[in-house]
């Protein structure tokens, strides 16, 4: 913690760092700015008390700051473009064009980053559709709920068709406007701030979370005869500062294979002979085996869901409903596996032994103890496995720890997301990281110096 402040310190002191601190600060602004502009045609007291039980919606609320359960422009905010990245990351391993431009520096990561842009509004634009379709499916008057959707000045679903069709494309468009415009913030902070953009739009939505938690927390231990109430409390702070420094020591947690390179004489110099080696990160995969799983396991609610079925009946589908819903242990079974597999698969694509075992051969380096070639590689490829697995078991009891603590105690109402803490330290993590090293950068002395 003391470091993460000497670097903030030692970053404000620098007047070029100090301004991109500032901008950053100012996207971030514009960003909340923006997630309390309210869409046209929507009730936002309705919708928050349509989504109460509806985990998913829940998950994704927490993801996008409150955006969505207020039916605000950013309702979207940037799951669009992550699941754009995932699924454009994923064809680059299947389609050779893609692989090639992987490959091409800066000029072939534009090109992807590109096509990632329009792939995050198309799937921005079938987002905006289901969560509209979804609302209206929610819009029921008969049950003595409150309208969702409004047409015109009054709350009426028997409106007519001009009017129908005049506030789906509003609050449609409004959606996908303001899936582009996080984007476009993201890239201001890439271009004019500190970096990491997209991340930090993620962070600043899952922060503006904690004031709501800490009434949360307020109302739990105000009254009288709350005392099982304050040991609850006291219990969830216990955990979450274990649960932040258990993150931190993972996410920074690494297995080094040591490589030591030959000496070889080219001309009258000679070059390698030194030591070195190759990180290996626990947690290399990051929070994406966790999105992986999770968007899985939503799509048979998602699907339910929009079909108006929403698990509160006595039929098969509801029943289905329920089974995954993310209170039940069957859930946080299937969820688990799952992730274990995701996190390999991903692994598996990012890593490739083989080929690191060819770059070592070629510059002339070795792994003591083994013949370069297919032993190297088989010692890579084993090394790897065993630290993936744990990798896997850690990202997934970070994950379905909420649920077994929710089904332990019966708070439900508990924003204690193991996902979202994993979200938050990774990116203030990398965030230290990048400005580190511009302060080096600016602080190295120059060749002319």
């Amino acid at each position: 913690m003391n470091g993460m402040l000497t670097v903030f310190r030692n970053a404000w002191v620098d007047t070029q760092l100090r301004k991109k601190i500032l901008y950053t600060l100012f996207i971030i602004i514009l960003f909340r700015l923006g997630s309390n502009i309210f869409v046209p045609f929507l009730d936002n007291n309705a919708i928050s008390t349509m989504m109460e039980g509806a985990s998913l919606l829940n998950y994704l609320d927490v993801m996008t700051g409150g955006s969505l359960g207020k039916g605000t422009l950013l309702a979207m905010s940037i799951t669009p473009y992550i699941n754009a990245s995932i699924i454009i990351q994923l064809l680059t391993v299947a389609i050779p064009p893609l692989e090639k431009l992987s490959k091409e520096g800066d000029e072939g990561r534009k090109k992807l980053n590109t096509i990632t842009k329009i792939t995050s509004l198309v799937i921005a634009l079938l987002q905006a559709t289901a969560f509209y379709f979804t609302l209206r499916n929610g819009n029921n008057t008969d049950s003595g709920h409150t309208p969702i959707l409004k047409y015109g000045d009054v709350s009426d679903t028997t409106s007519d068709t001009f009017s129908v069709v005049l506030t789906a494309v509003t609050i449609i468009a409004c959606f996908v406007a303001g899936a582009s415009l996080i984007i476009w913030l993201g890239d201001r902070i890439n271009e004019k701030g500190i970096g990491n953009g997209i991340s930090m739009i993620l962070f600043a939505g899952i922060i503006s979370n904690v004031p709501g938690a800490i009434s949360y927390f307020i109302e739990l231990c105000s009254g009288e005869g709350n005392m099982s109430n304050i040991i609850y409390v006291v219990l969830i702070l216990i955990i979450f500062v274990a649960m932040v420094w258990f993150v931190i020591f993972m996410t920074n947690a690494e297995r080094r294979i040591p490589v030591q390179y030959a000496k070889r004489v080219v001309g009258r110099k000679m070059y390698g002979g030194q030591s070195t080696h190759i990180p290996i990160k626990v947690a290399m995969s990051g929070v994406m085996p966790i999105i992986f799983a999770m968007s899985l396991m939503s799509l048979p609610q998602t699907i339910c869901y929009f079909f108006g079925v929403d698990g509160t009946g006595e039929g098969f589908w509801d029943g289905f409903v329920r089974v995954f819903s993310q209170s039940s242990p069957v859930y946080a079974v299937i969820y688990f596996l799952l992730i274990i597999a995701f996190n390999y698969f991903y692994v598996s694509i990012q890593y490739n032994p083989v080929e690191i075992a060819n770059n070592l051969k070629k510059n002339n380096g070795a792994i003591p103890g083994y013949r370069p070639g297919k032993p190297t590689s088989d010692f890579i490829y084993n090394s790897l496995n065993k630290i993936t697995l744990i990798g896997a078991i850690f990202l997934g009891i970070i994950a379905i720890f909420p649920i077994i603590f929710s089904l332990c105690t019966g708070l439900t109402g508990v924003s204690l997301g193991g996902t979202t803490i994993l979200i938050v330290v990774g990116v203030a993590l990398e965030t230290v990281r990048s400005l580190e090293s511009q302060i080096m950068m600016r602080h190295h002395p120059g060749f002319l110096d």
